[in-house]
């Protein structure tokens, strides 16, 4: 595991001499990870496992809820209430009292796929992506896709009917916003590039083009996506995490002995860099953060 310097400015993101720690391992599969500011702790998602996790420094892994609908990116509103994409559940939930309740399962009355990554917006209103993943099931069955395509959806807040914003991805997945929200980033694992949107005012997307493309040697694929305070855009992809800047230049990479899914800032000053690998969740320092 180390870091890779592209471009100088790398260099004052995180230290290249900086290690890369483990914190756990032994799962199935993990992906999510959010970091709980006021309760001092990171969630994250085991899929298969169906397990939704929690770690703090203090007190280490425990289970936070289990069956999880085999959620996979996680989120939190305003109020800290925990946001789920649930492939089982092919929903989006909210933790309301320490119980998952919809927020949506479906768009013009048909299910949703399986809702794969979540972020909210300012104003409350919820964006995610719906790829197929979670649709084949263990035992060989594979559910009807309801919806025929792989929809980028926003929830506006206090709705339960889903706003289609674009529906040519093949398979969309992380998704992140610039801190104007004037700027929409989502991968697409499939074509294994980022694409950008402008936001209009009224929610819309405009403006699509193709931000960077992450074609190279490695485990992993575009998944999990964070921006960090300066706009530059960290997207897992082949060999672990690349690192572009918001003109779409490649500054570094995280390298990773095994594939990287997603990754979220977290600790008391947000500069500490949470990944999602295979059956491990690592962390590194930075020198920038959320």
């Amino acid at each position: 595991m180390s870091i890779e310097i592209i471009r100088p400015e790398m260099a004052d993101l995180i230290d290249p001499a900086t290690q890369i720690e483990k914190v756990g391992g032994d799962f199935k599969f993990t992906e999510g990870p959010v970091w709980h500011t006021e309760k001092q702790c990171l969630f994250f998602s085991d899929i298969p496992a169906n397990i939704l996790y929690k770690w703090t420094q203090r007190d280490g892994f425990s289970i936070h809820r289990e069956p999880s609908q085999n959620t996979n990116g996680l989120t939190l509103n305003a109020q800290g209430q925990l946001i789920s994409s649930e492939h089982s559940g092919r929903r989006v939930s909210i933790e309301i009292d320490g119980e998952a309740q919809t927020l949506v399962s479906t768009y013009q009355g048909k299910r949703l796929n399986s809702p794969n990554d979540v972020i909210v917006c300012k104003n409350g209103d919820t964006l995610f992506t719906d790829p197929p993943y979670g649709l084949p099931k263990k035992d060989g069955v594979i559910l009807e896709q309801e919806t025929p395509f792989s929809g980028v959806y926003r929830l506006p807040a206090n709705a339960s009917e889903p706003v289609l914003l674009i529906d040519d991805f093949d398979r969309p997945n992380g998704l992140a916003i610039s801190a104007d929200e004037k700027t929409l980033y989502v991968d697409d694992t499939a074509r294994k590039h980022i694409r950008a949107f402008d936001v209009n005012p009224d929610g819309t997307l405009s403006n699509d083009r193709i931000f960077a493309e992450l074609i190279g040697e490695g485990k992993g694929a575009p998944d999990g996506m964070k921006l960090d305070r300066h706009g530059n855009v960290y997207c897992t992809g082949a060999g672990g995490v690349w690192i572009f800047n918001s003109n779409g230049d490649l500054l570094g990479k995280i390298h990773v002995d095994t594939s990287a899914a997603n990754l979220g800032w977290g600790d008391d000053d947000m500069q500490t860099l949470y990944l999602t690998a295979n059956t491990e969740i690592l962390r590194l320092r930075c020198k920038t953060g959320a």
